[in-house]
């Protein structure tokens, strides 16, 4: 199944690795992480910095969402309970 991150971009929901809220990227050792990350290239903006909530960890890149990490989760479950329903 796939995550809508938001603008146009969807991720498959098995290559996503964690959603971190965008407030920890004040953590040394976050900003430090953020930082290689955006020298590499793996990260990749779906809003403008002052609107980021939270940034998507999956197996190639690293996207910085609009959207916060409890709405992402929300819509995670969501997405697992109809596919429950269905079967």
């Amino acid at each position: 199944m796939f995550l809508h991150l938001g603008g146009d971009v969807v991720v498959l929901k098995k290559d996503i690795i964690a959603i971190l809220d965008a407030r920890t990227k004040n953590s040394a050792i976050t900003k430090e992480f953020i930082e290689i990350a955006k020298d590499e290239g793996f990260i990749q903006p779906i809003s403008n910095q002052d609107k980021e909530k939270s940034f998507v960890i999956t197996t190639k890149e690293i996207y910085v969402s609009p959207i916060s990490c409890t709405t992402l989760k929300k819509r995670s479950d969501n997405i697992l309970e109809n596919n429950e329903d269905e079967e």
